[in-house]
């Protein structure tokens, strides 16, 4: 795949690179193991002025950089500035909690006596250089989720980012430049993903993180675990949005079309499978679709669009085959289903209607796999066993929506669904605060809060032994 800023509204090839040759791979590489020798000793006070002077510059350039993101990959331009604006509202909470996150632990005096030592404590040091495998969804945000805490914690950064956002990621790498991080805390490696390999066997590379598909993740891992070196993956879902009879039926079916369209539908914790019990199925059904029918499907540039272009003509390819081969097994289509009309400039753009697939069977192919574009499945259920049941039939695990106002049900969800997150009577979001990840195909491991600052940590046991007695 060539590395090049191609506009999804119309198909047109604005930009391209060229990729970085093997001598400036190795003097990146050397740069950044140089900068990390001397970074990792610098203080959390020093580490935190020059992330909260990234987030001050962010936000200067939020405009430009929505932009840019909306050009290569086609979320609405209020997409866009939302979510540069949610990553210098990250880097800020990294800045002003990381050196409490990562604080020594002390074990109870018991404990430490109990071991012979005089005094024990737990301390966090970091790896050294991480790489960071990021896709182009949240082109700002996936990576800035790894950066922040990686930074605070003192390790250095090497993105290779998705070859079709390559000026996002270039600004990353400017960015963290400006704000005055030392050369080679923050590098951006044009690369396509051949070179991954070899960099991840380079034993200047501590550690890796990937957030993409279950093929790069297989990948990613399998090399990782040849070096024996630590990785977080976060990959696809297709997260469940139940909705039991106790539910608020107007807000849920309102907040399911946000959560089904966010970023086109392009998101891996956008909700996919829509599990209705069936006291409330038709009335939660006729409010969905209508409001799914209603959105504005176009240019993303303009303010008025609610759904933009899938970023790739493969992707959309593919979500077309994933709908076809459902309505060829019986599903019904309740709106979309159908590339809209976009005459004009538009006409060679990668769009796709919202679409609402009822009726949908467990040898239909959507029912397995992740329909990444703004496609709904819809299901009726008739108890709590049968709804929790299908939630979990599928292959991810990496969050959840659950609206009931019943107490019970909320345990029992709690309990038995298979997946990183259950969000109640709301709609599944990343927050710095919270552990975000999930489990079964979805990948291991967490970023974001305490737990994401740490996976990138050696967790260090410092132990002193007793002092012989005075004589």
């Amino acid at each position: 795949m060539p590395i090049a800023t191609v506009n999804p509204a119309n198909g047109e090839t604005l930009k391209t690179f060229d990729p970085l040759g093997a001598e400036e791979i190795e003097r990146r590489l050397a740069t950044a193991a140089a900068t990390f020798r001397t970074y990792r000793t610098t203080d959390f006070a020093e580490r935190a002025r020059l992330l909260n002077h990234a987030a001050d510059l962010l936000e200067r350039d939020q405009d430009d950089i929505a932009r840019t993101m909306t050009t290569e990959m086609g979320k609405p331009l209020a997409a866009a500035r939302a979510e540069a604006a949610k990553c210098a509202k990250a880097m800020r909470w990294y800045a002003g909690n990381a050196e409490e996150l990562l604080a020594d632990e002390h074990p109870a005096d018991a404990e430490v006596k109990d071991s012979g030592a005089s005094h024990a404590r737990v301390h966090y040091r970091p790896l050294g250089a991480i790489l960071a495998v990021m896709p182009w969804n949240f082109p700002l945000w996936q990576v800035v989720r790894f950066a922040a805490p990686a930074l605070m914690a003192g390790n250095v950064g090497l993105l290779k980012h998705a070859s079709n956002v390559p000026q996002t990621a270039l600004y990353l790498e400017d960015l963290f430049r400006r704000a005055g991080f030392p050369e080679g805390c923050f590098q951006t490696l044009l690369v396509g993903s051949g070179a991954v390999e070899g960099l991840l066997r380079d034993p200047r590379v501590a550690a890796a993180t990937l957030t993409g598909s279950e093929p790069a993740g297989r990948a990613v891992a399998a090399v990782a675990g040849d070096e024996i070196k630590k990785t977080v993956l976060e990959l696809g879902g297709s997260d469940p949005f139940v909705v039991m009879p106790s539910a608020d039926i107007d807000r849920a079916a309102r907040t399911a079309v946000t959560a089904r369209v966010q970023n086109n539908g392009q998101s891996c914790i956008a909700a996919k499978r829509f599990i209705v019990h069936t006291d409330v199925y038709d009335a939660f059904a006729t409010r969905f679709t209508a409001r799914m029918a209603e959105l504005t499907v176009g240019d993303p540039m303009a303010e008025s669009t609610d759904v933009g272009p899938l970023a790739s003509e493969q992707g959309r390819a593919d979500l077309e085959e994933l709908v076809d081969d459902a309505v060829r097994r019986g599903a019904t289509a309740l709106c979309g289903a159908a590339r809209p009309k976009t005459p004009g400039p538009l006409a060679g753009g990668w769009f796709y209607e919202p679409t609402i697939l009822a009726d949908v069977t467990p040898e239909m192919r959507i029912h397995r796999e992740e329909a990444f574009g703004p496609v709904a499945t819809l299901y009726r259920v008739r108890d709590l066993d049968e709804a929790v049941h299908l939630a979990n039939d599928t292959p991810f695990g990496l969050s959840s929506n659950v609206w009931t106002r019943d107490e019970e049900e909320q345990l029992r969800f709690v309990r038995d669904m298979e997946a990183g997150g259950v969000f109640f009577n709301g709609m599944t979001a990343s927050h710095p605060a919270l552990p975000f990840g999930g489990v079964k195909r979805s990948g291991y491991g967490r970023e974001l809060s305490g737990h994401g600052i740490r996976e990138f940590c050696n967790v260090t046991t410092v132990w002193h032994g007793k002092e012989p007695d005075a004589r």
